[in-house]
């Protein structure tokens, strides 16, 4: 049995919780999970269970939808959602990231309450107890579902590290963008956002 620490967004494989062994996981089990106060994620089979997020994980959600999504669904461009909302792809059936952005001509990846098919853009935001989960087990997994664009978000240390893909299954170096700088994504090109403006305000930046 996994043991859950008492610390806000921590991830764990989620071997306490009933069902197949890790690495048989389906979406179909997905759907039978309990409804509760945890986000679930299944990558490659294996179940990974994410507790609670801290106030200022969620304040940084919502300056991307409105610096981003806001903006873009203004203009016709796109839709965007935070978690939770399953994403089904492939090797990733399903995932629940912080905040997904699908091009508005793609809207047919909408159905029954799910995206079925690959983003554009999927944005993760680190904290100390999901940092090895997002660079390690997500961006190859992203990677290898080919997702376009895969953006990380440091609170700790103010950056976006932007990842594009290079070849199918391969993300190039990452694109550190700085919190004086300005940040750009290849679907989104008339849109910029100030880094700093996704962390200004914050009444809580606790990590």
């Amino acid at each position: 049995m996994t043991t859950i620490p008492d610390t806000a967004d921590t991830v764990v494989k989620a071997s306490h919780v009933p069902g197949p062994l890790q690495g048989s996981w389906t979406y179909a089990d997905w759907e039978a999970l309990p409804a509760d106060s945890n986000r679930y994620e299944i990558i490659n089979g294996v179940l990974y269970m994410t507790t609670a997020p801290h106030s200022f994980h969620q304040w940084i959600i919502r300056r991307l939808e409105r610096f981003i999504g806001i903006p873009a669904e203004d203009a016709g461009l796109a839709y965007s959602f935070s978690a939770p909302i399953g994403v089904i792809m492939p090797g990733c059936d399903p995932v629940q990231p912080d905040y997904v952005v699908v091009l508005q001509q793609r809207s047919d990846l909408f159905r029954a309450g799910r995206i079925y098919g690959v983003p554009d853009l999927i944005i993760e935001v680190l904290s100390p107890g999901t940092r090895t989960y997002d660079e390690r087990i997500k961006l190859p997994a992203y990677a290898a579902a080919g997702v376009p664009e895969y953006a990380i978000i440091d609170p700790q240390n103010r950056t976006v590290s932007l990842r594009r893909l290079e070849v199918p299954g391969r993300y190039a170096a990452p694109i550190i963008t700085h919190e004086a700088e300005v940040l750009t994504f290849a679907c989104l090109s008339s849109i910029n956002v100030h880094v700093r403006d996704l962390f200004t305000g914050a009444p809580d930046t606790s990590l």
